[in-house]
C-alpha cells in the first residue's frame, strides 16, 4: 500500500473529499511519477524494463482479466477500431485530394469507379462511429469497476485524453467529403468553437479579447470554411491527431502494462484458491503441523500462481476474437448502409436543420439555449470533475468490481432515474413554455449565460452527488452518482437533439413530420 493512502483522513465524506483535494498536487506527482529509485544503474534498468516495445504484455495474464463480463473487449476493440481506420484510412489518402474543387469529385471516383472503393469508405465511416461508441463505453466500464484508483489515476486521465482525441479526429474527417452535410455540420462545430465571443460580448471586452475569432481562425485559416479549412481539417485528420492517437494509446497500454494489467479485486486470488485440492493440503498441512512455516505470503503466491495463465494463447487469443468480432460489425454495417454523400456543398444553401455530427448534437442541444455554457463551459466542467475524480475519491474500497456493492447499484439506478426525470421535464418545459429570452426579451446576455438549461441541468446533478456522498458518507458513491447523471444526460441529449429536434430547431415527434422544403 501507497504511503499516501495511509495518511490519515478526518471523518465524513465531505471533509475527506476536501482534504483529498487539498492533497492533489502530491496524488497528482505520484500518480505520474511511478518511479523512485535513486541509484542510477536500477533506474537505467527501469527505464529498459519500461520500453512499450519490449513489455507491451506481460509473459502471464490473471485469468480475472480474461473473462468477457469484466471488460466486454471494449479496450481492445477500440484498439482495433483504430487500427482498421488507419489502414482504410490509408486507402482512401491515395485517391482523396484535399482541395475544394476536386474534393467532392474524388470522392464519387471512390465510390463509382475506384473498385472496392464504396467498401472501403463505408468501412471507415462505421469504423469511426463505431470507435465512438466503444471509447464511451469503455470509460463507463473503468468507472464503473473502479478502476482508475490505486495508482491507476494518470491513466484514467490518459484515458480522458484518448476519448477527447476520438472525438476530434471523427469531426475533422467529417469535412473533407465537401457535399452539404458535411459542410454545415462543420459550420455548426466551428461556431461551437467560436462561441467564447458570446461571452466576451456580454462583457464588452470582445474588442481587446476576442478569444472566440482567434479559435475559429485558428481552425479555419479565414472567416469562412473554405479551401484553407479543407487542408487544415485534413492535416490534423491524416497527421497530427492520429500520430497523438498513437502516442497516447502507447503509453495507456504502457502504464496499464506498469500497474500490473487489468484492475482485479484484492482478495480474488484467495476466493478462486478456496476449494481447490491445492488450497486444501495447504490447510491440512498446516493443522498437521508438517508445514510450520507456511504463512500468508506463501499462500498469495500459490494463489497467484494457480490464477495466472500464459498471455501467448490465451490473452492474444480473447484480443483477437474481439478485434475479430468488431471487424465483422464493421464490415455488415458497411455492406448494408453506404456512408452518406449529398450535393456539393454550397455556402449559399444552408441545410435546414444544420446539425452538428451526432456525437456533437447535444452539446448542439445546450448552445441553443447558451452558445458559451453549452458549446464550452459545460464540457469543459465535465471533463474537469471527470479528470479530478480519481484524485479526490481516496477512500478505500473494492476495485474491479462492477458498481463496488450493492450499495453501488442502488446509487447507479436512482441516479440514472433521477438524471432521466431532469433532462426530460427540463427539455419538456422549454419546449412548452420556452427560456429567458422569450418571457424577457430585453434580459442581459450574461443572464442568459449564467442561468440556462444547461447550466442549472449541472447544478442539480451537483446538488444530487452531493445529497449521495453525504447520504452514504462515501466519496465513492457521490462520484457515482456524478457520473451516472452525466453519462444519462449525453445520451438522452443527443437522442433528443438527434430525432426530435427539425427545420429551424423546432420539436417534431419525429422526423417523417418535417415540413417539405
Amino acid at each position: 500500500m501507497r504511503k499516501a493512502d495511509l495518511e490519515e483522513t478526518p471523518e465524513g465524506a465531505i471533509k475527506r473529499s476536501l482534504v483529498n483535494l487539498a492533497r492533489l498536487p502530491r496524488h497528482l506527482k505520484s500518480s505520474v511519477m511511478r518511479h523512485g529509485a535513486k541509484d542510477a544503474g536500477r533506474l537505467k534498468s527501469q527505464l529498459i524494463l519500461s520500453s512499450i516495445f519490449l513489455h507491451i504484455h506481460s509473459i502471464k495474464t490473471h485469468r480475472f482479466s480474461l473473462r468477457w463480463n469484466y471488460t466486454f473487449g471494449l479496450g481492445i476493440m477500440c484498439i482495433g477500431l483504430f487500427a482498421i481506420l488507419s489502414l482504410s484510412g490509408f486507402l482512401l489518402m491515395i485517391y482523396y485530394k484535399p482541395d475544394t474543387a476536386q474534393a467532392y469529385s474524388s470522392i464519387k471516383d471512390l465510390i463509382y469507379v475506384i473498385p472496392s472503393g464504396r467498401l472501403v469508405r463505408n468501412i471507415h465511416r462505421w469504423a469511426a462511429h463505431l470507435m465512438v461508441i466503444a471509447s464511451f463505453l469503455h470509460m463507463a466500464r473503468v468507472f464503473y469497476t473502479g478502476a482508475y484508483k490505486r495508482g491507476r489515476e494518470f491513466n484514467w486521465n490518459i484515458g480522458l485524453a484518448l476519448f477527447v482525441l476520438t472525438l476530434g479526429l471523427s469531426f475533422t474527417g467529417y469535412l473533407l467529403p465537401w457535399d452539404q452535410l458535411a459542410y454545415w455540420a462543420t459550420t455548426i462545430g466551428v461556431n461551437i468553437a467560436a462561441s467564447p465571443t458570446e461571452l466576451t460580448d456580454a462583457l464588452n471586452i470582445t474588442g481587446f479579447f476576442d478569444i472566440g475569432t482567434k479559435l475559429k481562425h485558428l481552425l479555419l485559416g479565414a472567416d469562412q470554411i473554405a479551401n484553407d479549412a479543407l487542408i487544415r481539417f485534413y492535416f490534423l485528420h491524416c497527421i497530427l491527431l492520429p500520430f497523438f492517437m498513437t502516442l497516447f494509446v502507447a503509453i495507456h497500454i504502457w502504464r496499464i502494462r506498469k500497474n500490473g494489467g487489468l484492475s482485479r479485486p484484492d482478495c480474488i486470488d484467495e476466493e478462486w484458491l478456496k476449494g481447490t485440492p491445492e488450497n486444501n493440503k495447504v490447510n491440512n498441512a498446516t493443522k498437521s503441523g508438517l508445514f510450520q512455516h507456511t504463512d500468508d505470503s506463501v499462500k498469495t503466491k500459490r494463489s497467484d500462481a494457480e490464477n495466472l495463465v500464459h498471455s501467448i494463447p490465451h490473452a492474444f487469443l480473447k484480443e483477437f476474437v474481439a478485434v475479430v468480432f468488431i471487424l465483422a460489425i464493421t464490415v455488415a454495417l458497411s455492406s448494408l448502409f453506404d456512408a452518406p454523400l449529398k450535393e456539393p456543398a454550397n455556402l449559399f444553401i444552408p441545410e435546414n436543420p444544420a446539425k452538428a455530427p451526432w456525437y456533437l448534437v447535444g452539446i448542439q442541444e445546450l448552445v441553443s439555449y447558451s452558445a458559451f455554457m453549452g458549446g464550452i463551459g459545460i464540457p469543459i466542467i465535465g471533463l474537469f470533475v471527470l479528470a479530478l475524480i480519481p484524485y479526490i475519491d481516496r477512500d478505500k474500497g473494492a476495485i474491479g468490481i462492477w458498481f463496488e456493492n450493492k450499495t453501488g447499484i442502488r446509487v447507479t439506478k436512482l441516479s440514472a432515474c433521477y438524471a432521466l426525470i431532469c433532462c426530460v421535464t427540463m427539455l419538456a418545459f422549454t419546449i412548452v413554455f420556452g427560456w429567458l429570452r422569450a418571457w424577457f426579451p430585453d434580459i442581459p446576455q450574461f443572464l442568459i449565460i449564467l442561468i440556462n438549461p444547461g447550466t442549472i441541468l449541472v447544478l442539480m446533478f451537483a446538488a444530487w452527488s452531493l445529497f449521495v456522498l453525504q447520504r452514504y458518507d462515501s466519496i465513492r458513491m457521490g462520484a457515482m452518482a456524478l457520473f451516472t447523471c452525466f453519462f444519462i444526460a449525453v445520451i438522452i441529449l443527443t437522442y433528443f437533439a438527434s430525432v426530435h429536434r427539425g427545420p429551424n430547431w423546432d420539436f417534431y415527434w419525429w422526423p417523417s413530420l418535417w415540413a417539405n422544403h
